[in-house]
């Protein structure tokens, strides 16, 4: 295989800068700021975010999930509670999230612990989605080894069939998270490579410390 030449690959960033005095005292309100200029941007998925877990002796995995929503209270995500994710939450429920838009030269980093949603949220929001991406949860026993794809499309083909005049009921491994924030960092791209980085550290139940990081 050719090796391109990767160790030149690299861009100088210049679209915006994020100082201190710029930013919301509040971070959640600063990541609705940010996150609503992506979506004017009409950045690709702009709630695409990496999540990143751990087992409790600390091997990490990521994957990238879909933000189902965001609050003072946290950013929320749903998934097979069964999948490696899943698993890993159920026995370290500390948490990293981060968002990348590429375009806008912004990265948002978030650290903090995970808990299930209330089971009302995950009901209400299974039964938001096409039938179809329902079933799909139904037939894939996510993380698990399979014997081929035909096999997760003959489960399909079965439920649809199964389901075709009725209401698809929500599986009880399926569900919700929500990450509560301790720690959330806006990386602004800049020239030079000394980039923009403002954290907010929580101090209490309430109250956000802002700092600045070197690049």
């Amino acid at each position: 295989m050719e090796q391109k030449d990767i160790e030149n690959l690299r861009q100088d960033y210049a679209a915006a800068s994020l100082s201190e005095k710029d930013v919301d005292a509040n971070p959640v309100r600063q990541f609705d700021k940010w996150f609503n200029e992506a979506i004017n941007a009409k950045v690709y998925e702009p709630n695409a975010m990496t999540l990143a877990t751990a087992t409790p002796d600390g091997r990490p995995s990521a994957r990238v999930v879909l933000l189902k929503g965001f609050s003072d209270d946290g950013f929320k995500f749903y998934t097979n509670y069964l999948s490696r994710k899943g698993r890993e939450l159920a026995k370290n429920p500390n948490a990293a999230l981060v968002f990348l838009w590429g375009d806008m030269e912004r990265q948002i980093r978030i650290e903090g612990t995970i808990e299930k949603l209330d089971k009302w949220y995950s009901e209400k929001y299974f039964h938001s989605r096409p039938k179809k991406s329902q079933i799909g949860a139904v037939a894939s026993p996510q993380s698990q080894e399979i014997d081929g794809r035909e096999q997760l499309e003959a489960r399909m083909q079965e439920l649809e069939a199964q389901y075709a005049d009725s209401e698809v009921p929500k599986p009880a491994h399926w569900g919700g998270y929500i990450l509560k924030p301790r720690m959330i960092e806006f990386w602004q791209g800049r020239r030079s490579r000394l980039h923009d980085r403002i954290v907010y550290k929580k101090t209490d139940n309430k109250n956000w410390k802002i700092v600045r990081l070197a690049p």
